[in-house]
C-alpha cells in the first residue's frame, strides 16, 4: 500500500522550498512543483553567472587601464607587456582602481611600462 505524503516531514519540506522561492513571480512562488521547477533552474543560472561575473569585471577593468592609457598616449596591450617586462606585479583590478582614484601614481606606473617596451625597428624599405 502506498504511503501518506502529508505529514509534518513533508509539510516542512515544502515550507522549506516555499521560503526559497520567496520573490519568484505569479504561482512559481507558491505552487509547489512549479516552484522545483523554477528553483533548480535559479540554482543552474546561479552557478553559471558566478564565473560570469568574474569575466564581466575583467573586462570592465581592462576597457578602464585601456581608456586611462589612450589618455596618455599608449595602448592596452603595450602598457600591459611594458609591466610584464619591468616585472611590475599589479593586476588588472589593482591597475583600474589606481587609474581612476590616483591618476599621478598611474602615470608613473606608464612612464615604467614606456621605459621597458622594446624599442621599434624601423620599418623596411619597399622594394
Amino acid at each position: 500500500m502506498v504511503r501518506s505524503g502529508s505529514g509534518k516531514t513533508l509539510a516542512a519540506r515544502r515550507r522549506r522550498t516555499r521560503k526559497l522561492t520567496k520573490g519568484f513571480r505569479l504561482s512559481r512562488h507558491n505552487l509547489y512543483r512549479q516552484a522545483i521547477v523554477t528553483l533548480i533552474r535559479a540554482r543552474a543560472f546561479a552557478f553559471r553567472d558566478r564565473r560570469a561575473k568574474k569575466r564581466n569585471f575583467r573586462r570592465l577593468w581592462i576597457v578602464r587601464i585601456n581608456a586611462a592609457c589612450r589618455m596618455r598616449g599608449l595602448r592596452y596591450s603595450e602598457f600591459i607587456h611594458g609591466l610584464q617586462r619591468a616585472l611590475v606585479a599589479l593586476d588588472r583590478k589593482s591597475l583600474s582602481e589606481i587609474a581612476i582614484h590616483d591618476p599621478a601614481t598611474f602615470d608613473k606606473l606608464l612612464e615604467v611600462a614606456r621605459a621597458n617596451l622594446p624599442k621599434r625597428q624601423p620599418a623596411a624599405a619597399a622594394k
